[in-house]
């Protein structure tokens, strides 16, 4: 489990996020939404170290990563994966560069068990036999597999995920979400999704907490979300669900 306690983050005279408390739980897969600039990228940054909190605690399993040091996060940071918006693939790498890469920076294996692991990697996103292709010969939605199987690389325990379907049609949306979904139980890792796609987020979601104005104005599930009594998170749910039904019609 992840929790957010009492967290507070301005820029000058800017505040982007107010006293935010939130919990995302150990197997499941927690959304976060919200339109843009509501501060929702500000608090993931805040959750895995990018940005410093002005005021409040990030707990992993109990554990207060705000008040470490240095080289405590960084064993934190091993358990830790991330899934870019846009994949974020190293242009000159091959795939099997690319999934190695954490491997590399953060654990001690010798190069043949390395090796394995990038296979196994692959077979699980089904990319077997893609290891020595570059990533401007895979599709959009290949791509986002292999930024999964790096990011599953060091087997995390949390996994963070950057608008994982942005750019992806439909169908190949639904792949990614159901990989998601179903690496999260494989792994039992606690999984962040930040999203405007909301058929992911009804179809994929475990927990929902919606961002407005730097403050969680609404956590719950999915059934509780298509009830709520909330206008603003009404008014952001059923705008993005007529976007998105203009867009499969075009």
């Amino acid at each position: 489990m992840i929790e957010l306690v009492n967290i507070s983050k301005s820029f000058g005279d800017q505040t982007v996020l107010k006293d935010v408390s939130a919990q995302f739980e150990k197997g499941k897969v927690n959304f976060v939404i919200g339109r843009s600039g509501s501060g929702k990228s500000v608090m993931t940054k805040c959750t895995v170290g990018l940005l410093e909190p002005d005021s409040g605690n990030v707990l992993f399993d109990g554990r207060n990563f705000t008040a470490m040091n240095l080289k405590q996060r960084k064993e934190i940071r091993k358990e830790i994966g991330m899934l870019f918006q846009g994949s974020a693939l190293f242009d000159s790498m091959t795939v099997e560069e690319n999934v190695m890469f954490p491997l590399k920076m953060f654990s001690e294996m010798p190069l043949e068990e390395m090796k394995a692991r990038v296979l196994h990697c692959l077979n699980r996103v089904e990319l077997t036999g893609s290891e020595h292709k570059l990533p401007a010969e895979l599709s959009g939605g290949m791509q986002k597999r292999v930024g999964i199987a790096r990011a599953i690389s060091m087997n995390p325990q949390y996994l963070f995920c950057d608008e994982p379907n942005s750019g992806l049609d439909p169908q190949t949306a639904i792949i990614i979400d159901n990989l998601i979904l179903d690496l999260t139980k494989e792994y039992g890792m606690t999984t962040v999704v930040i999203s405007h796609d909301m058929n992911s987020v009804i179809e994929a979601s475990d927990t929902i907490h919606f961002i407005h104005q730097g403050e969680v104005a609404w956590s719950g599930n999915n059934a509780d979300m298509m009830t709520s009594s909330s206008s603003t998170l009404n008014d952001f749910v059923y705008a993005s669900k007529l976007m998105q039904r203009m867009r499969n019609t075009i």
